[in-house]
């Protein structure tokens, strides 16, 4: 009787190939994905629940794995960050900076800087062609006080609602609400005065907490007293912007409510192109950006009648 594997029965027949990894040709091995049944390397394989997963079948797997967003649709991340916030912020610094250098004067930082003048809102400068002004009075600051109270607002509600809406949401109410306070400011107040400030954006971001809070179906009651506090002191204190500050907060209000409480991708089935890859929340933030720029140009258009341009 022949040993089998010594040139018997057994020994006579050839090895069978042994399997390469299907990454790694030059890699023999004895190991296959439990997942797609293919052979794998141990560097190609990852452990799983059941057996252990090639790297292309867990790269397929993180695909159909869905990431939690908040309820504006953000992604929800470990590291809270909220980069665009302190940005903001140094922006504002920097833009005070520059005019109380070029003014020479912390205090009056105002007046004598050709920056704060050029920036600062003018409802008929803006009829006249200076555009800019509606966005930039919102960086430019009266005095180290102005600028500290707005900053710290925006530190304390800018970073809350910048990780509930994400970046670019974030960045669309900021600005809706700063281009709200201007058109308001234009509409109901004097012609003549100059307005300068982030208040109409920070108010804005207010309005933006408290519809956050109606949508997680917590009270906005701290958040409203804040708002009715500071509508006391603006109407208190003649030299505050009252418009600037209500525009600024129903902008903000309005471009969230968007955002939080309309879907997030449109569903009708007789929609064109153009608006089908489109949310609806996205649509009414532009329906909010192109109302209020209606507002302007009927203002500067009446303003521009008036002065016989």
């Amino acid at each position: 009787m022949t040993t089998p594997g010594w040139g018997g029965a057994y020994g006579d027949q050839p090895n069978p190939p042994q399997s390469v990894c299907v990454r790694h040709p030059d890699r023999p091995t004895g190991l296959g994905c439990s997942r797609c049944g293919r052979p794998a390397c141990p560097q190609c394989l990852q452990p799983a629940a059941v057996g252990q997963h090639c790297v292309d079948c867990v790269r397929e797997g993180n695909k159909n794995v869905r990431t939690a967003q908040t309820i504006a649709g953000a992604p929800m991340t470990r590291s809270a960050k909220t980069p665009l916030t302190y940005a903001l912020i140094a922006i504002n610094v920097v833009v005070f900076g520059v005019t109380a250098a070029q003014s020479g004067d912390v205090i009056s930082n105002f007046n004598g800087s050709s920056l704060a003048r050029a920036w600062s809102l003018n409802s008929l400068l803006v009829s006249d062609g200076d555009v800019f002004r509606l966005i930039g009075n919102g960086f430019v600051h009266i005095g180290p006080i102005h600028l500290l109270v707005n900053m710290f607002a925006l530190y304390l509600i800018g970073r809350d609602v910048e990780l509930v809406l994400g970046r670019s949401r974030y960045l669309a109410v900021y600005f809706l609400s700063l281009l709200g306070g201007s058109a308001s400011v234009m509409l109901f107040e004097n012609p003549l005065s100059l307005t300068a400030g982030a208040s109409g954006a920070v108010f804005g971001l207010l309005g933006a907490q408290a519809v956050i809070l109606l949508r997680l179906k917590r009270s906005p009651a701290p958040v409203l007293i804040v708002i009715a506090l500071n509508i006391f002191i603006s109407i208190s204190i003649p030299s505050i912007s009252l418009w600037g500050h209500m525009g600024g907060l129903v902008a903000g209000a309005a471009a969230t409510a968007g955002l939080v409480f309309l879907p997030n991708r449109s569903r009708g089935t007789g929609e064109s192109r153009a608006i089908a890859g489109l949310s609806m929340a996205w649509l009414s933030v532009i329906a909010v950006a192109l109302v209020t720029l209606g507002i302007i140009a009927l203002r500067v258009l009446d303003l521009r009648a008036r002065m016989g341009l």
